[in-house]
């Protein structure tokens, strides 16, 4: 079962913005094809690594507030968060493989 926590504007502060560790946002979108096709992989991502990684899923549709902040202009964009502090991005189709690597950097 995905342990994907669905993340707005109400609970970003408390879910990324004052997380101790490492978070794996998903900036993605309902109409987006490719944000289709990448989310099995974050679902994955989030059983797999659960207890290293906390992953959510940011709708910018519904939280144009938060992808503006971050500068989101394509969707899927992966942001990596470390203790609250952006430290990695990914924007388009990323293999799981990749993500893996990545987050592995920040634990």
């Amino acid at each position: 079962m995905s342990k994907v926590i669905e993340v707005n504007s109400a609970n970003f502060e408390q879910e990324v913005a004052k997380h101790q560790g490492v978070v794996l946002a998903d900036f993605a979108a309902e109409w987006c094809g490719p944000c289709k096709r990448l989310a099995p992989t974050i679902a994955e991502i989030s059983e797999e690594m659960a207890g290293k990684v906390k992953v959510v899923k940011i709708d910018v549709d519904t939280s144009g507030d938060i992808a503006g902040t971050f500068g989101i202009l394509s969707v899927p964009t992966v942001i990596i968060f470390k203790n609250g502090e952006r430290v990695d991005e990914s924007i388009g189709l990323v293999t799981k493989d990749r993500l893996v690597e990545k987050i592995e950097e920040y634990l």
